[in-house]
């Protein structure tokens, strides 16, 4: 990662567009509720939550979503000068995808210790491969990113118990 630093020296506007992200993810109405917003030149260009479910789209992360709708809005794959904000440490596809299309800076709240692909669990951002890698700054609005995901969990689990027996949680590494 490159020029990352805590969420307590980030500017109002990226608390602001962060926020954005929040009230997206709020939308998401059967699955986890992940939301994105990708920014260029002060506006939001694309916004999208997670739709896996809902779409029965393996590939349907917050991320994905919202970087289609950036690159129809530009009408180009490449997605020079947006950043993206989103509410959780991206997963290994949906990093490859940020730094494939050329986005300039990702902000991300919850840090995912499981499947994070920003240095959580894994980290694709590393300097010296041959794609720029963007600028990764985590822990935005972090405690609310963290609330609307324990949240949507603890609410899963107690009312769909029927539905881990068809798919059960991995077992906790700790």
């Amino acid at each position: 990662m490159k020029n990352t630093e805590s969420s307590n020296q980030c500017s109002n506007s990226a608390r602001d567009w962060m926020k954005e992200a929040l009230a997206i993810a709020g939308q998401a109405s059967i699955d986890v509720p992940v939301g994105c917003v990708i920014i260029k030149d002060g506006k939001v260009i694309a916004a999208a939550h997670n739709r896996r479910e809902e779409d029965k789209d393996p590939v349907g992360h917050a991320e994905i979503l919202a970087i289609r709708e950036a690159a129809r809005a530009m009408d180009s794959w490449r997605l020079d000068d947006c950043t993206l904000f989103t509410t959780l440490e991206p997963c290994p596809m949906c990093a490859e995808a940020i730094i494939q299309t050329r986005i300039a800076a990702l902000y991300y709240g919850a840090y995912d210790l499981k499947s994070g692909a920003c240095g959580s669990a894994f980290n694709l951002f590393k300097q010296g491969r041959i794609y720029p890698v963007p600028d990764v700054i985590g822990g935005i609005e972090e405690e609310e990113c963290q609330r609307i995901l324990t949240r949507y969990f603890e609410a899963n689990v107690r009312s769909n118990s029927n539905n881990l027996k068809q798919h059960p949680l991995p077992p906790d590494e700790s």
